[in-house]
């Protein structure tokens, strides 16, 4: 264990606890505000050609979905289904990777697991 022959926090191969903490709350604080802020943050993809379109929120909860009257076919509601579930998909891949670029940007590629603030 180091000696902490100071008072104050000690020093571990060079690196100081007490600006590893402040970068950690200021690196929480930026986390929690990006995090704020998705709900505002939105995403719009459509699928077969824009007959479908999905508006999604940083949150990943769709906002809007609009249909085009040509895709409405009664006797193919697979192909609608098809074409609703692959915008929808698409638009949250999107998304995530939005956030991951937001994240690693804000954690500056330290590597650090998920979740952790």
């Amino acid at each position: 264990m180091p000696k902490n022959y100071g008072g104050g926090m000690p020093n571990l191969g060079g690196m100081n606890m007490n600006n590893l903490m402040k970068q950690a709350k200021q690196m929480q604080k930026q986390m929690e505000e990006m995090q704020a802020g998705l709900e505002e943050k939105t995403l719009e993809v459509t699928a077969g050609g824009g007959a479908v379109k999905v508006v999604i929120n940083g949150k990943k909860q769709i906002k809007e979905l609009t249909l085009s009257q040509d895709v409405v076919e009664p006797d193919d509601i697979e192909m609608l289904q098809d074409l609703v579930i692959g915008a929808v998909n698409e638009a949250i891949r999107q998304m995530d990777e939005q956030v991951n670029g937001e994240m690693s940007r804000l954690t500056g590629g330290m590597g650090l697991p998920g979740g952790l603030f």
